[in-house]
């Protein structure tokens, strides 16, 4: 079944997100400055390891996205492209939690590489707090935006909402919470819902999260809803008890998770996600460089749920 991708697939690069569109594939992640945005593009899955990185955007000296850049994430959303990033004012942390909000660039030029981006936009929600961890999907004839927030009235750091666009800064209705942190792999170490990312199998849509603080502790959780259904009626999606992506002793990889998923170009689901293969951090995990991008072919069970397996061990040369 699986093509064995090099593992690490690009090193110190958290958060990571591939899309393919068209003839090219594009990547794009959290850099450890946290302080610019930079594509990469190749013609095939695997030249995106030595593709030259192009910044896009950097941070500005001051003002309200001018720290902590993270999860950037390129989609194209009828006929732009847009990046979605969180960014803070400070590195403060206040009432427990960083300052991030969302934000999106918007570039109306057929290269993203080189063209020319606009300044970026808040999205707004429902609430003013630390948000973050922003996709974007098509479905129902509809553009949706799948998020992270902190819910004054709800304990622990975010939960994952979802609302539909009606265009790619601004949403369009009320949000609808799909989950929060209440099972114990939720809630190691901070109480965590983020990081969302949608795939579509048979005749149903899948919400892949990550959840607990972003050591070891670091793991995948599964959403799951009909694809006729209601996607803003909470009623409708179903929660997996269980992790379905956790870390391994045997193979020395440790909180994977922040994943997205794309396919080669035979047309495999392809797992794309960033793990350590080391617990000894000294510090704030958030500081540690070495959250290392990772591709994992995976495969589809007979009742048509997605089977991860386990993080593979490093091995840089492929077969």
């Amino acid at each position: 079944m699986s093509t064995p991708w090099p593992n690490p697939f690009i090193e110190q690069r958290a958060d990571p997100f591939i899309l393919r569109h068209e003839q090219h594939y594009y990547f794009i992640a959290s850099v450890p400055a946290y302080d610019r945005l930079e594509l990469r593009r190749a013609s095939t899955l695997l030249d995106l390891r030595h593709a030259e990185p192009v910044v896009v955007w950097r941070k500005p000296e001051s003002g309200p996205c001018s720290e902590l850049i993270w999860a950037p994430e390129l989609h194209r959303i009828d006929e732009q492209w847009v990046i979605y990033f969180a960014a803070a004012p400070t590195r403060d942390i206040k009432d427990g939690l960083f300052q991030h909000r969302m934000y999106a660039l918007v570039c109306d030029d057929a290269d993203p590489l080189n063209g020319r981006w606009q300044a970026p936009r808040r999205v707004f929600s429902q609430f003013d707090t630390f948000a973050l961890d922003a996709t974007h999907f098509a479905h129902q004839g509809k553009n949706w935006y799948l998020w992270a927030q902190k819910d004054p009235a709800i304990p622990g750091n975010s939960n994952l909402y979802l609302a539909e666009l009606l265009n790619p800064w601004t949403l369009k209705g009320a949000p609808t919470m799909l989950s929060r942190p209440e099972y114990e792999w939720e809630c190691a170490g901070f109480s965590v819902n983020e990081g969302p990312a949608v795939i579509q199998h048979g005749d149903r849509l899948f919400v892949t999260y990550s959840a607990s603080a972003t050591d070891e502790n670091y793991c995948m959780g599964l959403l799951s809803i009909g694809i006729e259904q209601d996607l803003l009626d909470a009623a409708n999606w179903r929660k997996s008890a269980r992790p379905v992506f956790t870390s391994n002793w045997d193979n020395h990889q440790y909180g994977p998770g922040h994943n997205c998923f794309t396919q080669d170009e035979n047309g495999e689901d392809v797992l794309v996600y960033h793990a350590r293969n080391y617990t000894e951090i000294e510090g704030d995990p958030l500081w540690d460089p070495n959250r290392h991008t990772r591709l994992k072919s995976f495969v589809w069970r007979e009742d048509g749920t997605p089977d991860f397996g386990v993080p593979p061990a490093d091995y840089t040369s492929v077969p």
